[in-house]
C-alpha cells in the first residue's frame, strides 16, 4: 500500500512538471493581467500621470451612475439578439445546403468561410464603401428602382442594425463550419431509419433525424456566436466610432475610448472587468449545459 501510494506521489509529481509550462503561461497571460485590472480598476490612475491613489470602488459607482454605460450596454445586447440567431440559422441553412452539393461542396465551404479568413477590418472599410449614402452599391440600387436611399451609418435607427449586418454577414462562415462539423457526425443509418419510419421528404430526414442530432452542435454555436457578438468592436471602431449619438458605441468601443481618447486607464479597467465577468458567465453557462448535453448524449 506504501509502495503504491509512492508511486501515485510519483506520478502526481511527474504529471505536475509535464503540466508547469501550460500553467505558467496560464498564470503570465491569464491570470496577472485580469488581476492588475482588477487592481487599476480600484485606482484613480490616468494614463501619462506620475500618481496613482486608492479609489475603492468609485469607479463601480460611477459606471453605475454613467448613462453612456447603459447605452453601450443597451446597444451590445440588442446587437447581439439580432446577430446570434441570425448568424446561426443562416449558418445552419449553409451548411445543410452545402452537404448536398456534391463535387461543389469544397468551393462553396471557402466561399463562405472566406469573411472568416479575412482581415475584419478591411472587410469593414469595403462594407463602409457598399453603404455609403451616395455612392454605395446598395443605394444606388435603391436609386434605379427608384426608391430612396438609406442612410445607413448616418441615422440612429439604422446603424446599429448595419453593424448588425455585417456582424451576420462575418459569423455566418464560421458557424457554416461547425454545423458542417455536426451534420458529419450523424449516423448516415438514422436516416434509413427515418425513411423506414415513413419520413420521407427533406423537411421529415431535418425534423425527425438532424435537428435533434444537432442539439449539442446548435446550443455550442449559439455560445460561441454570443460571446463573439458581445466582443464586437472594429465595425465601431472602423465605420462608425460610437456615431450617430452614440447609437453605435458598443462595450468594447466605450471601453476604448475611455482608455485611449480620455486617458482614464481606472475606469476603463472597471468596465474591463464587468466585460470579463458578462464574458466568464456565458462560458459558465456553456461549460455547464453544453457539458451535461454531450455526456447525455
Amino acid at each position: 500500500m506504501t509502495a503504491l501510494s509512492a508511486q501515485k506521489r510519483a506520478e502526481a509529481r511527474i504529471g505536475l512538471v509535464l503540466a508547469s509550462p501550460a500553467i505558467l503561461l496560464l498564470v503570465l497571460l491569464v491570470v496577472l493581467p485580469v488581476l492588475a485590472t482588477a487592481g487599476f480598476s480600484l485606482t484613480d490612475y490616468r494614463l501619462g500621470t506620475q500618481t496613482i491613489g486608492f479609489a475603492g470602488l468609485d469607479n463601480y459607482g460611477t459606471l453605475w451612475n454613467d448613462p453612456r454605460f447603459w447605452q453601450s450596454v443597451g446597444n451590445t445586447a440588442l446587437y447581439t439578439l439580432i446577430v446570434v440567431p441570425g448568424s446561426v440559422g443562416l449558418g445552419l441553412g449553409a451548411a445543410l445546403l452545402i452537404e448536398g452539393r456534391g463535387w461543389l461542396r469544397p468551393f462553396y465551404r471557402v466561399a463562405y468561410f472566406l469573411p472568416v479568413a479575412s482581415t475584419f477590418i478591411a472587410m469593414a472599410i469595403v462594407w463602409e464603401f457598399l453603404m455609403n449614402p451616395s455612392v454605395g452599391l446598395f443605394n444606388q440600387i435603391l436609386f434605379a428602382l427608384g426608391l430612396p436611399g438609406i442612410n445607413f451609418f448616418g441615422n440612429a435607427q439604422t446603424a446599429l442594425f448595419s453593424m448588425a449586418a455585417i456582424g451576420i454577414w462575418e459569423l455566418t462562415g464560421f458557424n457554416m463550419v461547425l454545423f458542417m462539423a455536426g451534420l458529419a457526425a450523424i449516423p448516415r443509418d438514422l436516416y434509413d431509419a427515418c425513411a423506414v419510419d415513413g419520413g420521407e421528404s427533406g423537411w421529415d430526414r431535418f425534423r425527425m433525424v438532424t435537428w435533434p442530432m444537432l442539439g449539442p452542435t446548435t446550443f455550442f454555436v449559439a455560445i460561441i456566436t454570443m460571446i463573439r457578438a458581445v466582443r464586437v468592436f472594429e465595425v465601431a471602431a472602423v465605420i462608425t466610432q460610437g456615431r450617430p449619438e452614440g447609437a453605435t458605441e458598443v462595450l468594447l468601443y466605450s471601453i476604448y475610448v475611455q482608455a485611449f481618447q480620455y486617458f482614464n486607464i481606472g475606469y476603463a479597467a472597471a468596465l474591463i472587468v464587468v466585460f470579463l465577468v458578462v464574458t466568464a458567465l456565458i462560458a459558465l453557462v456553456q461549460a455547464r449545459f453544453g457539458g451535461g448535453r454531450e455526456a447525455s448524449r
